[in-house]
């Protein structure tokens, strides 16, 4: 498993199960949707997606709030531009980049965690990102998993 995880040769070969690499190219399209929602409409997204009520702060402080969720997205179009690079020609890092999502998600959480957003009402990023998780986790599952023509010899 730890080799699937961190292989020894970066090549195009995906060793995990089918459903896996689907699911990778799935959650690269969507994050990529979500990023550039982020990044062209970010006021948008901040007041439906995750309820953060933008007009009850001084304009100064929502453009900081919405530049914030603009970087917040690039970052999020760099580590897909990076899942597209590994689709296309590294698919034996796809089980890392899972777990680099995962981690993310996770860092995310926690952060948030300690310095929470003030949000109204019941924003729907929260059910959203748990979605996000869940395909992520069975993802990361399903790359770890190798096909039995990919086993070989022990």
């Amino acid at each position: 498993m730890f080799d699937r995880l961190l292989p020894k040769v970066i090549d195009n070969t995906y060793r995990g199960q089918k459903p896996g690499l689907w699911l990778f190219g799935l959650l690269v399209l969507m994050k990529l949707v979500m990023s550039m929602g982020i990044i062209f409409n970010g006021a948008n997204t901040a007041v439906r997606a995750d309820g953060i009520p933008l007009d009850t702060y001084p304009a100064a402080a929502a453009q900081t709030i919405v530049a914030l969720f603009a970087l917040y997205g690039y970052f999020t179009f760099v580590i897909c531009a990076l899942g597209i690079l590994v689709l296309a020609r590294y698919r034996s890092m796809i089980a890392i980049m899972f777990a680099l999502l995962l981690v993310e998600h996770l860092g995310r959480k926690l952060i948030l965690q300690f310095l929470p957003i003030v949000r109204v009402g019941a924003p729907p990023a929260s059910a959203i990102n748990l979605g996000l998780l869940t395909l992520i986790l069975i993802g990361l599952a399903l790359s770890l998993w190798p096909r039995k023509s990919s086993e070989g010899p022990r």
